[in-house]
C-alpha cells in the first residue's frame, strides 16, 4: 500500500510492564535499604510510570526522569557516557549542558527482541546503586 511508505511501526512499553520495572526496582533499592525514586520511559522518551519511595530525595524526581528519557533515547546504559565521550572535551562539555542528558550510572535501556521499548532510570543511591536497582527493573520483566 503506499501509505506504508510514510511511516513505520514503533514497539512501546505496556503500562503493565512498566509498572512491573517500577515495582522490581524498588523492591532492590529495598534490599539495600535506600530510597529512590524510579521513572520508566518510552522509546521517545515520553515518561510511562513513576515511583517514588517516601524518604528518597526531591531533587532526585528529575534525575530519575532524565535518566530514563537518556538511556530510552541514546539506547545505551547513562554510565557508559564516559566511555562514549573519551577525551574530547568540547563534546563532554556540550552534551553536559543539554537539559535533561544525564552523563552518570542509574539509567537502563529496555530491550525487548532486539527493539527499545523504553528507558528505566533510578536516583537516590550512588550511580553504582541506582544502576542495580534498573537492572533489577529489567530482571522483573524477563529482561535483564
Amino acid at each position: 500500500m503506499a501509505h506504508d511508505r510514510h511511516s513505520v511501526e514503533q514497539r512501546v512499553i505496556t503500562a503493565e510492564a512498566a509498572l512491573a520495572a517500577l515495582q522490581g526496582a524498588v523492591a532492590h533499592a529495598n534490599a539495600l535499604g535506600i530510597r529512590v525514586n524510579v521513572a520508566v520511559a518510552d522509546p521517545s522518551g515520553v515518561l510511562a510510570g513513576f515511583l517514588r519511595m517516601p524518604g528518597a530525595f526531591v531533587h532526585s524526581v528529575e534525575i530519575a526522569i532524565d535518566k530514563a528519557r537518556t538511556a530510552a533515547g541514546f539506547g545505551f546504559p547513562t554510565s557508559r557516557w564516559g566511555a562514549v565521550v573519551g577525551d574530547d572535551e568540547l563534546l563532554r562539555l556540550g552534551l553536559a549542558q543539554r537539559p535533561g542528558l544525564v552523563m552518570f550510572g542509574g539509567g537502563l535501556p529496555i530491550v525487548e527482541a532486539g527493539q527499545r521499548i523504553g528507558g528505566i532510570g533510578v536516583s537516590g543511591g550512588s550511580a553504582e546503586q541506582d544502576e542495580a536497582c534498573a537492572a533489577a527493573g529489567l530482571r522483573a520483566l524477563g529482561l535483564g
